[in-house]
């Protein structure tokens, strides 16, 4: 990435909190439809009646749209920005200074990738530690499908989410999944943040690439699925604890899930999640990179 010394950390936090609430909005229906999938449980052989809701990508998005419109597949986006411009805004710009600090001010030359990984576990895991409430909400709201006729729906929207989960489950409830959500998060944004810098770093190194969209392009592909490949186990245990109280323990789910499921569960919607994380990183580093310069 380059060289932010021309801007202040102010107008890095707002220009990476635009482009990571624009990446979000653009792509939040495949993270939807990702959701879905990995709170959906695995139906026993030879269960026919109970045959898998959700099955792949467009599948999934096509069920909920169906049934319950066009519209269901941007639940969660309200929190979903909140999120991006709490977490986007925190580990983006704070990588740069934080990555400047362990090599030292007076360091020139290509910084060690081992930097680079710390220096993104470090912000991606203070960013996730203050935007959790909002990622609690987003699942939640995500994670509730249609409902029979009379039922009423659990929260009403973000702000009603918010409110309702401190009323009844208590303000340290806003942190529930905060250990995996930790983990999941700082491993993700090494691998993204990270990765596209380096990758980056070693595309410029090539004759005939330059600093443009292309570039870009490449590396937030690559990000991406490093992201996914690295931080899918987490992802969906994340995603399990949030969206359903039945577990203990960061621990106690994965257990179950591996015992009940296998090791595939921790996997469960790959595509789908790369589909999305691959697209996200794209629009999101593409966007920064306009936006900041």
């Amino acid at each position: 990435m380059a060289d932010p010394s021309e801007i202040s950390f102010v107008g890095i936090f707002a220009c990476s909190a635009f482009a990571a609430c624009f990446a979000e909005f653009c792509t939040i229906p495949l993270d939807t439809a990702k959701v879905r999938l990995q709170l959906q449980k695995r139906v026993p052989l030879g269960d026919s009646v109970g045959e898998p809701k959700y099955k792949g990508l467009f599948g999934t998005v096509f069920t909920i749209a169906k049934e319950e419109g066009l519209l269901a597949l941007w639940k969660g986006i309200i929190p979903g920005l909140h999120r991006q411009c709490l977490y986007g805004g925190l580990r983006i710009g704070l990588y740069e200074p934080v990555k400047a600090f362990f090599v030292g001010s007076n360091y020139s030359g290509d910084v060690p990738l081992f930097s680079k990984i710390l220096a993104a576990l470090l912000t991606g895991a203070i960013a996730i530690a203050v935007a959790n409430p909002t990622d609690l909400v987003k699942v939640r709201l995500q994670a509730e499908g249609k409902l029979p006729v009379g039922v009423p729906r659990r929260y009403i929207g973000a702000l009603d989410a918010y409110y309702a989960i401190v009323k009844q489950e208590g303000v340290a409830a806003l942190w529930t999944g905060l250990g995996p959500n930790i983990a999941r998060n700082a491993i993700v944004n090494a691998a993204e943040l990270a990765s596209y810098d380096h990758i980056k770093e070693t595309i410029l190194k090539i004759p005939g690439f330059t600093d443009n969209v292309l570039t870009h392009i490449l590396a937030g592909l690559g990000a991406g699925f490093f992201a996914v490949c690295i931080g899918s186990p987490l992802d969906v245990v994340k995603s399990r604890m949030m969206g359903d109280s039945v577990y203990k323990s960061t621990i106690d789910c994965f257990l179950k899930t591996l015992k009940s499921e296998g090791l595939i569960a921790f996997y469960k919607g790959f595509f789908l999640n790369f589909g999305r994380l691959g697209l996200w990183n794209v629009i999101m580093f593409l966007t920064l990179e306009q936006v900041r310069y």
